[in-house]
């Protein structure tokens, strides 16, 4: 398994490229077809589980395997017995959650025509990368993996997807892993963004160590001007992870945010433990935040840096993405003069 986000279908009127022309990708042919693993995993015949249970991983040659050691956490020197009363306590555990998942995905085919246009994109923009063909979708524990791209599949884990206000989100057991400012996407809206961001992570996996702080603030804007070219279509803030309310929040005090950087000169910072308060998931800003998180969210380096790249962007319209993808984020910096 290649990437995996725990945290789109949401679609808006506007493109959210600035006035930018959406390319018309709809005669870029897309092998992609849907194989619902939950489905066939919840219907075994409990009756020959063992041999029911091999012959679902013969029928899903690299994803049954890895759904069992990896998922489940299933030890492969266990005794046959083992594997099929632990592999049915889980399935006897989690089947109200299959449940809720048949109701809320009776129909999938919106979800795959999301993936599908969003892959479109990836190879109009990145015609030699090689797409995947199947979407795998599957039920797992809910403090687990969640949404997984592997060398053949995008995965899709529908229990992070029930619903923001599905009562299992809630639970001590996925608050100590996910807790509410992460739980809030797990919507079916953001399936779609989800598989995207473990194409950009395919594409371009992240290499931190020793950067400034605004050169990961730029990284990180570099890959979120990436998903927005995938997902023209879908709202700023979902593609960040924010609310549109602190989205909204965030653009208007734009300037603040960007004070907030300047004037504590952080920008040349090189201290881990400082940056993380601004780069990744966190429930708000604290310097700038309200009470809620309403003005300033988490991440707010993210955001910051990927105004600066659409900065850059602007100025040089000719420069296609993997160019862009391939700066140094120095240069961006210095030659965007971003001042908000």
């Amino acid at each position: 398994m290649k990437y995996i986000i725990v945290l789109s279908f949401l679609i808006s009127l506007a493109a959210c490229n600035q006035g930018e022309k959406i390319p018309d990708v709809s005669n870029i042919k897309i092998q992609l077809s849907t194989q619902r693993f939950e489905k066939d995993f919840f219907q075994l015949d409990s009756l020959h589980f063992a041999a029911a249970l091999n012959q679902l991983q013969a029928n899903y040659p690299s994803f049954g395997e890895n759904f069992l050691t990896t998922i489940l956490n299933v030890d492969p020197q266990w005794s046959a017995d083992s594997i099929s009363n632990y592999v049915r306590g889980f399935e006897k555990a989690y089947q109200p959650i299959y449940d809720s998942s048949e109701q809320v995905f009776k129909d999938f085919t919106p979800y795959e025509a999301a993936i599908k246009k969003g892959l479109q994109f990836v190879k109009y923009y990145f015609p030699k990368y090689q797409t995947p063909e199947k979407i795998i979708t599957y039920i797992g524990p809910a403090d687990g993996f969640g949404d997984i791209l592997s060398d053949d599949a995008i995965i899709i884990g529908l229990h992070h997807h029930l619903g923001n206000q599905f009562s299992l989100y809630k639970s001590s057991l996925v608050q100590q892993v996910y807790p509410d400012y992460i739980n809030r996407f797990f919507d079916p809206a953001h399936i779609a963004v989800n598989c995207m961001k473990n194409i950009v992570l395919d594409l371009y996996p992240e290499r931190m160590d020793d950067k400034t702080l605004v050169q990961q603030m730029i990284e990180k804007g570099k890959r979120l001007y990436l998903l927005q070219h995938f997902l023209p279509n879908t709202q700023e803030y979902m593609l960040i992870g924010y609310s549109n309310e602190q989205m909204k929040g965030c653009n208007k005090n734009e300037k603040a945010i960007w004070d907030l950087f300047i004037k504590n000169n952080l920008l040349q910072s090189i201290d881990n433990n400082l940056i993380k308060n601004y780069i990744g998931d966190s429930p708000k800003t604290q310097e700038l935040a309200d009470e809620e998180g309403q003005f300033a969210p988490g991440n707010i380096g993210s955001f910051a840096g990927w105004q600066i790249v659409k900065k850059y962007m602007h100025k040089n319209p000719t420069i296609s993405l993997p160019q862009l993808m391939g700066m140094d984020n120095d240069v961006i910096f210095n030659e965007a003069k971003y001042k908000p």
